[in-house]
């Protein structure tokens, strides 16, 4: 990891996984960390005047806006590919009943 910072806390366990991806993937050299610090001050100062900021709710929520951005760009995640995935995944979750792992179906 080059310059990536460590957060001293996390408010929910997604906010911790999704900056684990972006450390993970900055390590894998699908992009540099100046690219990415670039890209994410972007994105919260966009969101910024957009509306009030509540903290980490929002920094994480600008975060995942930009890791998503980055992804369709490289061609890594293109955001309709990610959108089929996440309704995919969504339809098993509610379909799997409770204590029982979820599965995609092919």
């Amino acid at each position: 990891m080059t310059g990536a910072p460590s957060p001293s806390r996390f408010d929910e366990p997604w906010q911790a996984q999704l900056f684990a991806l972006t450390v993970a993937l900055n390590e894998a050299g699908h992009f540099g960390w100046p690219e990415w610090t670039q890209a994410f001050g972007a994105t919260l100062r966009r969101r910024g005047t957009e509306r009030p900021q509540d903290g980490s709710a929002d920094y994480y929520a600008a975060w995942l806006e930009t890791l998503e951005g980055f992804l369709d760009a490289t061609g890594h995640a293109p955001k309709a590919e990610a959108a089929r995935t996440r309704a995919a995944w969504e339809a098993a979750y509610l379909a799997t009943p409770h204590g029982q792992p979820v599965r995609l179906r092919p």
